[in-house]
């Protein structure tokens, strides 16, 4: 089996999916999902390009064609420098939506994108996936190419919803707004399948990651992010800032505009905490005779269209400026744009001011480097990222988010004394080229990602390729038992049917049965034999006539398979009871589930993502509880076989009635659920695409599906 590239140049796959990523002039702070790591993901793609040891980077993305957003992500691929670019995958809807949107298509996505993938010149030699949406994607397609998986999670939705309920949100409402149970779960998988997880801070380790049941701290390393110094710099007389449109539109606002600025810059987001800043600016008379107050809070035309919670921020922010008189002394300018970002920061180093982060966390914090590369004093939150970046700068002072006395005494220690003022700026300048460069970033990151790639195993390849000839170009594959099976009369109808359309389509099964069961099932019931078997809940395959056995596919599912150390876990838990031989294999651990004993699915997850343990459990008819290695399951094994036949998953018809059926009904196949007592299982994919609950049980209901979709004229 051939190996991944470990001394050439790299190929590398960056995805990020959710908010809006184009080449130019990025809408940074235009929602909350285009902030930070949008920034984050563009720079380090062209840093790392930039690099001797890249052939090349590509950033994948969603495609969004939406007359309220820019025609620049309806573009299925933009150049973002020599040899990088943006790629944009279809997947849901057309139009722009919120990333508590997308859960519902990320499988679609991870089909489209594994497709895009195959079309490539070769594959790639690194996936680095950002934020819960993308690992969740990143993890399948880990699993089905065996390509190294990297992570940053940006920020992780078990330090978020603790703060939620700190802010007063129950957990209904937290749910029901920010899916957080479906983000959790991914960040679990994620963190349980990465080879190497990206942090920009320890901090971030410490008081996010280790809430998770799979924290192994061997897994990370602390790279944080760099700027770009060429853009932002201190001020110098190439550059005529103070005539700029957003310097003069600051003059409308302030009566005394030469004075030190306090600027904030960030989205209109109530964790930003903007409004104790300006409360603790209200409250004191000696920061209003010091300096001015300068809010950068995104862009906005009328604050009546804006969304509930920007709008919200906004509100509350001009309401506080009416309550404590803050007329000529408060700017919240309506726009600017990013080319004028770095030019505001100059601004606020030539008044000789400060720039203040007061967040309530923040996660790293790249306004915090950009400002301390144009010579700015910071003030920052002493929760997460800034913890790093004042420690190695020595530019700034940490506060208490909560304590607007801690605030304004962090600002006019600095504004009141020049001496200090100038020795914070000079430390800045110094370190922030030392410490967070972009190229001491790219570096960095080269070094450590190479040691992934050494032995790793690539995409197993197909048994015996002369097969594909004479393969149709659509299948069927069905489950056995309550599915297929099950009414002996829908069950004639749908052999029949299958005879009389024979070579029209390929006919396959995909069952938990072993291969000897499931043939023993079939002679029982006189059905033809499969062109395809998939036994042992996606383990094994096999190939009619000879039935042979894959063997590619065995070992690329061998992948740290450890049964014995699995057994021992599992054989300790109540109301877990081994069952017969007869029902193991090689790569499947089969139990009895007693559900009044046994602990719930959940407990025996996080059992195996503390120990390190890399598997894939499915409890199927509430009874059976079965453990496959982490890249083998129904679904994986059905896309494995749809790419080595090269029938698209558009064109096969899947089946299926349990909860071992469920990740081969997401995505891109045609999915059925027909009707029998076990299909409540399967109710959480009422929302998702291309799946198809039949009103009939059974092979009826397959039959009822086939009309449904048309299947022989798509």
């Amino acid at each position: 089996m051939p190996k991944n590239n470990t001394t050439g140049p790299l190929y590398i796959v960056m995805l990020s999916i959710h908010g809006l990523i184009r080449a130019h002039a990025p809408e940074l702070g235009r929602d909350a999902d285009t902030g930070g790591q949008t920034k984050y993901v563009l720079e380090l793609s062209k840093a790392l390009a930039a690099q001797s040891g890249v052939e090349r980077v590509d950033l994948v993305t969603r495609l969004i064609i939406d007359g309220e957003v820019g025609a620049d992500y309806a573009q299925p691929e933009q150049p973002l420098a020599d040899n990088a670019r943006i790629i944009r995958i279809e997947a849901g809807p057309e139009a722009y939506i919120a990333k508590e949107a997308l859960w519902d298509h990320l499988d679609s996505f991870a089909d489209n994108l594994l497709s895009w993938l195959h079309r490539q010149p070769r594959m790639p030699d690194l996936l680095h996936c950002h934020y819960a949406d993308a690992g969740y994607v990143g993890v399948r397609l880990a699993h089905w190419t065996g390509l190294p998986l990297v992570f940053t999670g940006h920020s992780l939705g078990r330090d978020k919803y603790r703060r939620l309920l700190a802010l007063g949100l129950n957990k209904d409402t937290i749910e029901q707004r920010y899916h957080l149970s479906r983000r959790i779960d991914a960040e679990e998988d994620t963190l349980t399948n990465a080879e190497l997880v990206i942090t920009s801070t320890r901090n971030e380790v410490i008081d996010q990651y280790e809430l998770y049941d799979c924290y192994v701290p061997e897994k990370m390393a602390i790279v944080p992010p760099g700027t770009d110094l060429e853009q932002f710099h201190p001020p110098d007389s190439t550059r005529n800032d103070a005539n700029s449109p957003f310097a003069k539109a600051l003059k409308k606002f302030l009566q005394a505009p030469e004075k030190p600025m306090i600027l904030a810059l960030s989205r209109p987001d109530e964790r930003k905490n903007i409004i104790a800043l300006l409360e603790a600016y209200g409250e004191s008379l000696a920061l209003q005779q010091k300096a001015n107050l300068v809010i950068v809070a995104g862009n906005r035309d009328d604050i009546r269209e804006m969304p509930d919670g920007p709008q919200s921020v906004i509100t509350e922010l001009l309401l506080a400026i009416d309550y404590y008189n803050l007329y000529g002394r408060v700017a919240i300018p309506k726009r600017h744009s990013v080319e004028e970002v770095a030019g505001i920061y100059r601004l606020a180093t030539a008044s000789r001011g400060v720039f203040i982060n007061p967040a309530l966390t923040e996660p790293f914090g790249l306004t915090l480097l950009e400002a301390a590369a144009t010579g700015l004093p910071l003030v920052a939150t002493e929760n997460g990222g800034p913890v790093d970046i004042i420690g190695n700068c020595r530019n700034g002072i940490l506060i208490d988010p909560l304590d607007r006395g801690t605030i304004t005494k962090a600002l006019l220690e600095i504004l009141e004394h020049p001496d200090r003022w100038q020795e914070l700026s000079d430390n800045g300048l110094q370190n922030v080229a030392r410490y967070y460069s972009w190229q001491y970033h790219a570096h960095s990151y080269l070094k450590i990602t190479r040691g992934l790639l050494q032995a790793r195993e690539m995409e197993p390849k197909a048994v015996n390729p002369a097969k594909t000839d004479r393969y149709p170009t659509r299948a069927i594959f069905t489950d056995l038992d309550h599915s297929l099976l099950g009414d002996p009369e829908g069950l004639a109808q749908f052999v029949r049917f299958a005879r009389e359309q024979r070579k029209k389509f390929l006919f396959g099964i995909a069952t938990g049965r072993r291969l000897d069961s499931a043939l023993a099932v079939l002679k029982k019931h006189q059905m033809p034999t499969p062109d395809i078997l998939i036994t042992s809940l996606g383990t094994e395959i096999y190939y009619a006539p000879e039935l042979s056995g894959d063997i590619a596919w065995a070992s690329h599912i061998d992948h740290l398979w450890t049964p014995q150390v699995l057994r021992r876990h599992l054989n300790i838990l109540e109301g877990l009871a081994p069952q017969a031989k007869s029902e193991q294999s090689r790569f499947k651990l089969s139990y009895h589930y007693d559900s009044r004993l046994a602990p719930p699915m959940e407990d025996i997850l996080t059992l195996l993502r503390q120990q390190e343990l890399p598997a894939n459990p499915i409890l199927s008819f509430g009874q059976f509880f079965d453990v496959v290695p982490a890249r083998a399951s129904k679904g994986q094994a059905l896309r494995y076989i749809a790419r080595q036949l090269h029938i698209p998953l558009e064109r096969i018809l899947v089946t299926g009635g349990s909860g071992a059926d469920e990740d081969m009904l997401r995505g891109n196949t045609l999915g059925v659920v027909v009707a029998n007592r076990h299909r409540e299982e399967l109710s959480c994919l009422n929302q998702a695409e291309q799946i198809y609950f039949a009103e009939q049980p059974h092979a009826w209901g397959i039959l009822e599906a086939i009309a449904h979709y048309d299947f022989f004229n798509r």
